[in-house]
């Protein structure tokens, strides 16, 4: 588990994207976990945590795209 003391969403992508699957902890927000490089939205959780992993998310596709985009140049 790693422990962000902020909200860095640049951070929290590359941990998730060089481990694959596991637990973040990130101060104000709490436990997210990902699978498989993405992240997981619970069942039960605040509207911030929410739109915080669906930004994470977007940022983890178009990192994907955009690595897509230089292998094929």
């Amino acid at each position: 588990m790693r422990f962000f003391p902020i909200y860095a969403p640049k951070l929290i992508v590359k941990h998730a994207r060089i481990f694959f699957s596991g637990v973040v902890w990130v101060k104000d927000l709490g436990k997210l976990e990902f699978e498989h490089g993405r992240f997981l939205m619970p069942r039960k959780s605040l509207p911030k945590v929410k739109q915080a992993i669906i930004e994470l998310n977007e940022l983890i596709t178009a990192q994907s795209h955009q690595e897509a985009t230089y292998s094929c140049s």
